[in-house]
């Protein structure tokens, strides 16, 4: 799973979700790619759940790249605790994606497998996503 080496605070507040993506929302490395079109938090099991679907669907063909990271951690406190005695410890690690945001760019593979492909991927997560291609105009 995917997790920060080191980061500077281990606990983080939880911030707002609002406005769109302010990078990371076109096609830069493969050809076909998913993009979110709603706001939401992506954990680390799954990012890794989705890049699986991807990976198995292609037969490990082709190329992909995971373009968001879990930067920010999310606590929890124990079951049944009382209100009060501070936060509680950090659970797990958390993507931000915001809409427009690329999430995954595949390339290697016919249309139709990436498209089934990142089909498969959507379904592990918790935000609409839409699929991708990247124009390739060629000037002869």
């Amino acid at each position: 799973m995917l997790a920060p080496k080191r980061i500077k605070y281990r606990k983080l507040q939880k911030g707002r979700m609002g406005g769109k993506s302010k990078g990371g929302d076109r096609i830069d490395f493969g050809l076909y790619g998913i993009q979110a079109l709603e706001c939401g938090r992506i954990t680390s099991r799954q990012i890794e759940a989705a890049r699986i679907a991807m990976t198995r669907h292609v037969k490990r063909g082709g190329k992909i790249w995971i373009r968001i990271f879990p930067h920010k951690s999310v606590t929890k406190k124990p079951a049944e605790t009382r209100m009060g005695k501070g936060k509680g410890s950090p659970e797990e690690w958390v993507a931000i994606v915001k809409p427009g945001r690329v999430l995954y760019e595949i390339e290697g593979v016919s249309k139709d497998m990436a498209r089934e492909a990142c089909r498969l991927a959507a379904h592990k997560l918790p935000v609409k996503t839409r699929f991708l291609t990247r124009e390739i105009f060629d000037e002869d």
